[in-house]
C-alpha cells in the first residue's frame, strides 16, 4: 500500500484513552473490513492486514500544517488551535478564531485548555498502543518473511519514538509504555511520569534497535525500494536524524543546566521531570556524535574536509541550475516541497478532503487569511543581503546598500535612493520595466511575500514574472489602513498581509492544491545546521562554520566569516548566528519555537514585534511625493512605470498585542511557557502525572 494513502486506512484504530482507575482501550480493529468484523487474531494471521495495520499507525504521525476544523482531527491539525510558529518572534497571526490569538497572546492558557500539541488529543497514545500491539504480535503472522517482520517492527519503533518526541519537546519527561495494557490491570502506577533522562534514553534506545533493520533510503535501486511507493516510510537515515534531534534537544539549556528553569523547587524539577538536574558537556558531545554518525552513514565523515558540494551517499542539498535569484529560490523550494527530493529525510502527509476545499486545504485557509501567519519585521531583518552580508536596518531610510549590485535610476545613473530593502530600482526603457534585482537572501522571498515581489511563478523553470504584490498603504494587496485621528497603522484581522508581509512557505501554486502534500519532519539542511550547532557547542568552530556555509552556498551566499571574522573564534556569537540561520532556512518547521524554548530565550518571548508601513513614492516634477493609490488598474493601464521608490517604517503590532511583551523576561510568568501544561483532568487521576512548573 502506498504511504500516500495512509489516511484511507483510518478505520484501523485501536483507541488509547487516558490511564485511569477505569482504563479503557478500544480493541475493535477494522469494524467494517471486507468479509465482516476482523479481530486481532485475524489481523495478525494475514501479512496484508498486518501491513495495513502499520499503515494505519503512519496515519497518526504529527503533521505540522493546521488545515481543518473537522471533528476527530488531531489538535495540532486544527486551524482553530494554531501552529507553534505563531508563538515565536518570526510570525504573528491575525485571526481571532484561533487559540493562539485568544489564549496565548492574551496569556490566559491554563491546564484546563488543550495546548497546540495536545497530550491527549493528538493521537500520540493511540499510535504508541498500536505500535506496541504490532511489535507484540508480529511473530504470529504466517505469510511474511523474517526480514519484512524485522523491518515492520523497526518502523513501528520509529513511529512510536517520533510521537514520544512530539510530546517530549513541549512537555518534558513522559510515562514510558513498554507493553500492551488491557484496561483490566489492578494498578497503573508504573505509568507514572519518567525523568527527562529516562525518557531520552528510552527514545534513543528504541531508535538504536530499529536502525539495523531499516534501509538507509528508498533509493529506487530495486522495484521494491522506489521512492514513489515508499516515500514517507521510516528509514535508517530518518532514525539517525531523529536520534540526533532528540539528543540535541536534550543537550540544550532547557534540560541540560545547573539550575532548573523555574528555580528548582517545584516537584517536577526535584523529580527531574523537566531537566536532567545538572549540566554535563558530555550531552553535547553525545549529540555531536549522533550527527557525525548520520553523515558518516551518508559517506560524509569530517566537517573540516567537506567541500561546499551537494552531499554524500544519497541525501543532499538541492542545487540551483541557474545562479540567479530565481534559480536559488527554485532550488530552496524544490528541496523541501518536491516529494522526490533527496533533501527530505522524513515527511508526513494527510489525504483527507475537508469539505469542498480540496485535499491540500492549508492552501485555502492561507488564502482566506486564517492561516496567514504574517511574517514580522524581526523575521525580515534576519535575512542577509544577497551576497550573505548581514542586513542592517537604516533608521533614516537612506540607501540600504548591497555591494553586489549597482543601483541605477531610470536614466541609468547611480542612484542614492531611499528605502531599497527588497529590490534594486527597476531598470526601464521608457515606461517598460526591463530588469530589477532581488537584493536580499533568496530564502526571504520563499519565506515571506514582500512588497514588489512578482506574483506569477513558473513551477517548472522557477522564473518569476508579471504583476507585483502591492503591499504599500493603498496598494492593490495591502490590508493596513491609516487611522484618521492618530495617523497610526491599523492591522486588519483575517488578512494575509497585516504586517506588510505575507506567508509563502508551503503556500504553493494551484499545481499543488489537490495533492497529498507532505510536511517535512526531518531534512538534510536541518541536519547540517544541527551538526553545526553541536560542533560549535563542542569547540569545533571551523567545522560548524563549514556546515552552515554549505547551507548558505546553496542560495548563492558567501561564508559568514567573510563578513564577521570573529565567528571563527567567538563561540557565543557563532551560536547566535546559527540560530538566526536556522530561522532563515527552516521556516514553518517548528524549529524556531524549539530553539526559543530549548535555549530558554525569554528575550524572544517578550520582545515587542513590528510590522512594516510601506509608502509609495512617486516622482512629481523631480520631487518624490507620497502616493496612496494602487498600481494595478488605472496606473498600469495608463502606462505609468512600475513603482520602485518606497519609504519603509516600522510600526508596533497591536492587533493582537501579546501580553508577554509587557512582562519581565526573568519572571516565572514568562518562564512557565518553556513547557506546556499537562491536562488537569489527567493529573487528578492519580497515576503519577506531575504538573509542569507554573501551571498549578
Amino acid at each position: 500500500m502506498k504511504i500516500q494513502h495512509i489516511f484511507y486506512a483510518s478505520a484501523i484504530a485501536l483507541a488509547f484513552t487516558a490511564c485511569t482507575d477505569e482504563v479503557k482501550f478500544g480493541d475493535s480493529f477494522i469494524e467494517k473490513a471486507p468479509g465482516g468484523t476482523v479481530t486481532i487474531d485475524t489481523v495478525f494471521n494475514s501479512a496484508e492486514y498486518t501491513r495495513q495495520f502499520l499503515t494505519g499507525i503512519y496515519g497518526m504521525q504529527y503533521y505540522g500544517l493546521p488545515f481543518s476544523n473537522a471533528s476527530g482531527v488531531p489538535t495540532s491539525q486544527n486551524s482553530y488551535q494554531g501552529k507553534l510558529d505563531g508563538l515565536t518572534d518570526i510570525y504573528q497571526i491575525h485571526w481571532n478564531g484561533t487559540a493562539i490569538f485568544n489564549s496565548y497572546y492574551s496569556n490566559t492558557l491554563s491546564a484546563n485548555n488543550d495546548p497546540l500539541v495536545s497530550y491527549l488529543n493528538d493521537k500520540v497514545w493511540a499510535a504508541v498502543r498500536q505500535a506496541r500491539l504490532l511489535i507484540a504480535n508480529i511473530e504470529r503472522v504466517p505469510d511474511m518473511s523474517a526480514e519484512e517482520k524485522n523491518s515492520i517492527v523497526a518502523q513501528a519503533k520509529c513511529l512510536m519514538v517520533a510521537r514520544y518526541f512530539d510530546l517530549f519537546s513541549v512537555y518534558g519527561g513522559l510515562p514510558i509504555i513498554e507493553k500492551v495494557y488491557t484496561g483490566t490491570e489492578p494498578d497503573y502506577s508504573e505509568l507514572r511520569r519518567s525523568s527527562v533522562e529516562k525518557t531520552v534514553d528510552f527514545m534513543v534506545g528504541m531508535l538504536d534497535e530499529a536502525i539495523p533493520d531499516l534501509r538507509w533510503a528508498w533509493d529506487g535501486n530495486t522495484t521494491d525500494t522506489d521512492a514513489f511507493n515508499n516515500t514517507g516510510r521510516w528509514t535508517a537515515a530518518g532514525a539517525r536524524a531523529l536520534k540526533a534531534k532528540i539528543l540535541l534537544f536534550a543537550a540544550s539549556p532547557l534540560y541540560n543546566s545547573d539550575q532548573g528553569y523555574f528555580g528548582g523547587t517545584t516537584q517536577a524539577e526535584q523529580d527531574s521531570l523537566v531537566w536532567y538536574g545538572d549540566f554535563k558537556q558530555s550531552r553535547w558531545e553525545r549529540a555531536e556524535q549522533a550527527c557525525r554518525e548520520f553523515f558518516a552513514a551518508n559517506n560524509e565523515s569530517d566537517p573540516l574536509s567537506l567541500s561546499l558540494g551537494t552531499g554524500g551517499k544519497f541525501y543532499e542539498l538541492t542545487q540551483a541550475t541557474e545562479k540567479s535569484a530565481d534559480g536559488y529560490r527554485q532550488a530552496y523550494r524544490m528541496g523541501y516541497i518536491y516529494q522526490g527530493s533527496k533533501e527530505v529525510i522524513h515527511s508526513t502527509r494527510v489525504a483527507t478532503v475537508y469539505g469542498s476545499q480540496g485535499t491540500y486545504a492549508w492552501w485555502n485557509w492561507v488564502g482566506l487569511g486564517r492561516n496567514s501567519y504574517c511574517p514580522t519585521v524581526e523575521y525580515e531583518e534576519m535575512f542577509p543581503w544577497s551576497n550573505g552580508e548581514p542586513f542592517q536596518w537604516d533608521e533614516e531610510n537612506s540607501q540600504a546598500k548591497n555591494p553586489e549590485y549597482t543601483i541605477l535610476n531610470s536614466a541609468n545613473q547611480p542612484l542614492d535612493a531611499a528605502g531599497q530593502l527588497f529590490y534594486s530600482p527597476v531598470k526601464k526603457s521608457g515606461r517598460r520595466t526591463i530588469q530589477k534585482y532581488a537584493i536580499r537572501d533568496p530564502r526571504l522571498y520563499e519565506n515571506a511575500i514582500v512588497n514588489g515581489q512578482q506574483i506569477t511563478l513558473d513551477w517548472t523553470t522557477g522564473k518569476s514574472s508579471g504583476d507585483i504584490y502591492e503591499l504599500w498603504t493603498g496598494g492593490e494587496h495591502a490590508v493596513q489602513t491609516i487611522a484618521k485621528t492618530s495617523g497610526e497603522i491599523v492591522e486588519q484581522l483575517t488578512t494575509r498581509f497585516a504586517t506588510g508581509f505575507g506567508t509563502i512557505k508551503y503556500y504553493l501554486g494551484e499545481e499543488y492544491h489537490r495533492k497529498f502534500m507532505h510536511w517535512v519532519y526531518l531534512s538534510y539542511d536541518e541536519m547540517l545546521l544541527m551538526w553545526a550547532e553541536t560542533l560549535a557547542q563542542t569547540g569545533n568552530l571551523k567545522g560548524a562554520l563549514n556546515c552552515v556555509n554549505r547551507v548558505r552556498a546553496r542560495v548563492g551566499m558567501d561564508p559568514m566569516e567573510k563578513f564577521t571574522p570573529e565567528l571563527s573564534t567567538d563561540k557565543d556569537k557563532l551560536l547566535e548566528e546559527i540560530l538566526r540561520e536556522r530561522a532563515c532556512e527552516l521556516g514553518m518547521s517548528n524549529n524556531r519555537y524549539y530553539d526559543m524554548i530549548r535555549y530558554k530565550r525569554t528575550d524572544w518571548m517578550t520582545r515587542e514585534l513590528h510590522g512594516l508601513k510601506i509608502t509609495r513614492l512617486q516622482n512629481v516634477m523631480g520631487e518624490y511625493v507620497e502616493n496612496y493609490s494602487p498600481y494595478l488598474g488605472s496606473d498600469k493601464d495608463n502606462g505609468v512605470a512600475e513603482p520602485d521608490h518606497f519609504k519603509y517604517e516600522k510600526f508596533t503590532l497591536q492587533n493582537r498585542r501579546r501580553v508577554m511583551w509587557d512582562l519581565d523576561p526573568n519572571s516565572n510568568d514568562v518562564k512557565k511557557w518553556f513547557l506546556f501544561p499537562l491536562p488537569i483532568t489527567e493529573i487528578t487521576k492519580g497515576y503519577g502525572l506531575v504538573q509542569n512548573p507554573g501551571w498549578d
